[in-house]
């Protein structure tokens, strides 16, 4: 994602420059997922198994309960092209503190707020439940689709599409 961060823009004295990177010949990609990571820790109250009843709040089974808040089949390995998912890299967890790590990505900006909303409804919810400050949310954006920057300017990608014609290559248009 720093390919360009040297790239002297004056000194090139072009309109437009393209970026090709490691894709098959032909492919012509210019829209991509919104990105975030989100860290959901859970604060729990450890106490002796003995002596829990009513007392204890066992960080490890709320990070459960977190993650079955989510729709179940917008994960990863149930969706596929435009279809956005909330994917689950890392948990960890003990009866006082709990630690789960997403990312979060989709194509549209409305649903992948509505995402990063959902993470939140879901930490208030259990707030609600066990007490403020058992579930806290913090989400981070990592990048944005290209396609709104790209869309006012689609002479480029038809630019594209015509060199690619010309040298007898056949354009597959398709999201990263």
């Amino acid at each position: 994602g720093q390919g360009t961060d040297l790239f002297d823009v004056k000194e090139f004295d072009a309109d437009f420059a393209y970026t090709v990177d490691g894709g098959g010949l032909g492919e012509l990609e210019y829209e991509n997922f919104n990105a975030a990571s989100s860290t959901v820790a859970i604060t729990g109250v450890g106490i002796h198994p003995g002596s829990a009843k009513n007392k204890m709040v066992n960080a490890a089974t709320l990070a459960m309960e977190f993650h079955a808040m989510l729709p179940v089949n917008e994960v990863p390995e149930a969706t596929a092209g435009y279809e956005g998912f909330y994917h689950l890299t890392d948990m960890r967890g003990t009866v006082s503190h709990a630690q789960l790590s997403y990312i979060i990505r989709d194509h549209d900006k409305a649903k992948f707020a509505a995402k990063k909303g959902m993470l939140e409804r879901a930490a208030a919810y259990l707030n609600e439940k066990y007490g403020k400050g058992t579930v806290l949310v913090t989400t981070k954006d990592s990048y944005f689709n290209m396609r709104e920057k790209v869309l006012p300017h689609m002479h480029l990608i038809e630019t594209a599409k015509k060199a690619m014609q010309q040298n007898g290559v056949t354009p597959h248009v398709h999201p990263i």
